[in-house]
């Protein structure tokens, strides 16, 4: 497996200019929350454009599904177009592509939940914020979730009273 570069396919996809909001653990991270993560998880837009962009970026990161790697199985336009999620790896580390999270939000839904941040190097994203998070995981309610979701309520409620 590769080694994670996370800063690097953030880049990749941010100078291939896909419009896309980082959710998960690194946007977690990107909040301030005390948690570790190993991949990168992105809600694009969908639209045609901006699926055409994406697969560009994805293909000079050499990214492929995960699942039976060794077949090398590349995203199309029509899968990410989808609501789907694609686990893909790529020279980066892993990437999970999302079409929509919880229940069935997508790029446009998610936007006004974000705040844009600077990832390094003058790289900026938009992140979604720790509070439309937490209420996913809520939502969600998986085992994982349910255990990081004290860490993430309490860096919210840290935030909230100016300490962070």
């Amino acid at each position: 497996m590769p080694q994670s570069d996370l800063p690097a396919a953030l880049r990749a996809l941010s100078e291939g200019g896909v419009e896309f909001v980082v959710v998960g653990g690194l946007a977690a991270v990107l909040n301030g929350a005390p948690v570790n993560t190993f991949d990168l998880d992105i809600v694009p837009a969908r639209n045609e454009e901006n699926i055409s962009r994406l697969l560009r970026v994805l293909d000079g990161l050499d990214a492929v599904y995960r699942m039976q790697r060794e077949r090398r199985l590349k995203p199309n336009a029509s899968h990410l177009s989808s609501p789907g999620h694609h686990n893909l790896i790529t020279n980066c580390g892993p990437l999970d592509v999302l079409g929509t999270i919880g229940r069935g939000l997508g790029y446009e839904d998610l936007l006004p939940h974000t705040t844009e941040m600077e990832v390094g190097g003058g790289v900026r994203v938009q992140v979604l914020d720790l509070a439309m998070i937490v209420a996913l995981k809520e939502e969600l309610a998986g085992e994982k979730d349910l255990a990081v979701l004290p860490i993430l309520r309490r860096t919210l409620e840290e935030k909230r009273r100016g300490g962070g």
